[in-house]
Formats: structure tokens, sequence, C-alpha cells
């Protein structure tokens, strides 16, 4: 059975993409502009990605891209109920004065 290539939201017509997409490309499969992953990438943020050579294009995984939404999601209190802090347990104030 051959290997099914994946496929991933292009802005060029007829252009086959497989698990690599390039900085554009990143940017619309998830909604950003392409200044925002260069800005990100420049302060060694956001989702991973690499030169495809040692002067080439910079280029994400697509694989890598999920893995990074999936860990943007368990990192936010509104998708992960464990760090919603309406379920953290009630602390107590401490009654410490100082004096002047």
């Amino acid at each position: 059975m051959p290997a099914r290539s994946l496929r991933a939201p292009t802005t060029s017509p007829g252009a086959l993409h497989t698990a690599f997409l390039t900085v554009k490309d990143a940017a619309e499969y998830l909604g950003l502009s392409p200044h925002t992953l260069y800005v990100w990438r420049h302060r060694r943020q956001g989702p991973p990605s690499f030169r495809m050579a040692p002067r080439g294009r910079v280029m994400y995984r697509l694989e890598a891209l999920d893995a990074w939404v999936r860990e943007q999601e368990q990192a936010d209190s509104r998708s992960n109920a464990a760090l919603n802090p309406l379920n953290a347990p009630r602390q107590e104030r401490s009654t410490r004065l100082t004096s002047a």
C-alpha cells in the first residue's frame, strides 16, 4: 500500500505540500500572519521550525504544528480543567500585620 502524503492549506493553486510547510503555509495553517511566525522564531517561541539547508528556507513539520497546538490547548486553563483557578483549593489569607 503506498504511503499517503499529508496536505496542508496552500495559497498557491495546484501546489502539493507534504509534511513540510513553508512559513507562509504554516502561518495559513495556524491562522496567523507569516510575520508573527518570523517574530516568534526570532524570540525562540512558537512552534518548532528549522532550515531545510544551512542557508535554506525556514520550514515547519505539519506534525510538529499539530503537537504545538495541542500543547497550547493543554496550557490554557479554559481547555484544561486542571489549570482552571476556580478549581484550585481555597487558600487562606495571611493575617500578619506590619507595624510602622
